[in-house]
């Protein structure tokens, strides 16, 4: 069965790309939630004044890959434990965001990051949040991974992110 989940690990080109390469992953679109403004712009985004988080909308086959898998994904990605920063990444647009569902993905969520919590000597600041509003990103911003591959953040940021991400979990990869 098709779902979806909003998720937030810092910029969204990482998250689009990683996502992507598993099997039961539909679709990866880049995006903004979980802010305060109407249609917002990447340029808004980036002034920390709209409350959106750099997120990804993975629409997924639950029959091939499910949610906790996705989380799985997701905790090894990025650091969980950093507020509102990844890398040199700084603000709360690239703040850790898991955005909810239904009160099953809630409970579901939760459990999942108080067993990791047991991983990690600071405490995860990830954020969980119900479901409202998905604004897809300016066309540019999608495959930009994809479509930028010599560009030096995508060289020496990404390119190594997706690696270590393809090699953890190089089983679910889509074939």
């Amino acid at each position: 069965m098709e779902k979806f989940i909003v998720l937030g690990t810092g910029c969204f080109w990482c998250s689009e790309a990683a996502f992507s390469m598993f099997d039961g992953v539909i679709s990866v679109i880049p995006g903004y939630a979980g802010g305060t403004v109407e249609n917002p712009t990447y340029k808004e985004v980036c002034t920390d004044k709209t409350g959106h988080a750099e997120v990804v909308k993975i629409i997924y086959d639950d029959n091939k890959i499910d949610l906790n898998r996705i989380l799985n994904i997701f905790i090894k990605m990025h650091d969980p434990t950093s507020l509102n920063r990844q890398g040199n990444d700084v603000g709360t647009q690239y703040r850790s965001i898991i955005f909810y569902n239904s009160d099953d993905e809630k409970n579901l969520i939760e459990n999942f990051l108080k067993e990791q919590q047991k991983n990690y000597r600071k405490t995860i600041v990830t954020e969980v949040k119900r479901f409202d509003k998905f604004y897809e990103a300016e066309n540019y911003h999608h495959n930009y991974f994809q479509n930028n591959q010599s560009n030096p953040y995508c060289e020496f940021v990404i390119r190594p992110e997706v690696n270590n991400i393809a090699d953890e979990f190089k089983t679910y990869l889509k074939k």
